[in-house]
């Protein structure tokens, strides 16, 4: 068989210069909204451990209205779904005796610590449920009773969603002084309000800028 070479012409080569210097230029760009990507948010906890402990330290716990005389049933497991570690956050709620919720709770600084989060936007999950509505309640040292908080609703459906939840969108809940961000001491994703049966998968949860 006869093998024939062809040198390129000047115009081939151009050609494929310019293609190698677009590839690259597109390369170093994704790269560096991979980096800006990774400075905009703080990582509060992926769940890549199973000892309940955050990426802050502190550990996740599950609280239920039982602590007040309610009868609400909560779950707190760490899991797995299509290969991914995840937080688990089910049971029961029932309003009976006064009651209403259950919640996986976690202190996000360790104690007599804040943290100051006055720099990001709000705060980023990565969940996905049994397509009904669940809260996120902040927790400030302005909130001085149990029941005080900062909450914003969000919706879980039955496929992964990320959710945004900007700190301007959470209202203070039987107290006056309005989110001070520089000031958070614990967050809880919270079943509540209603009788219903709580299936919540969480598989990250970040500050976003």
């Amino acid at each position: 068989m006869r093998r024939s070479f062809v040198q390129p012409d000047a115009s081939s080569l151009g050609v494929a210069a310019l293609f190698l210097k677009r590839l690259l230029a597109a390369l170093l760009m994704a790269t560096a909204i991979g980096a800006r990507a990774e400075t905009n948010t703080m990582l509060i906890d992926d769940f890549s451990r199973e000892d309940f402990v955050s990426k802050l330290g502190t550990q996740w716990r599950a609280v239920s209205d039982r602590v007040m005389g309610g009868v609400s049933q909560a779950s707190l497991e760490y899991d797995r779904a299509e290969g991914k570690s995840c937080l688990r956050l089910s049971g029961v709620v029932r309003l009976d005796n006064d009651g209403g919720f259950i919640q996986a709770a976690i202190d996000l600084a360790l104690p007599g610590q804040r943290i100051d989060a006055s720099a990001y936007t709000g705060i980023r999950l990565v969940v996905r449920g049994n397509s009904q509505q669940y809260s996120l309640h902040l927790r400030t040292p302005d909130a001085v009773r149990p029941w005080q908080s900062y909450r914003v609703h969000f919706y879980a459906g039955p496929a992964w969603e990320t959710v945004d939840l900007p700190f301007e969108a959470f209202v203070p809940h039987r107290l006056e002084p309005s989110l001070d961000t520089k000031n958070l001491t614990r967050m809880g994703l919270v079943a509540i309000g209603r009788n219903f049966t709580a299936e919540l998968l969480v598989l990250r949860v970040s500050l976003y800028r």
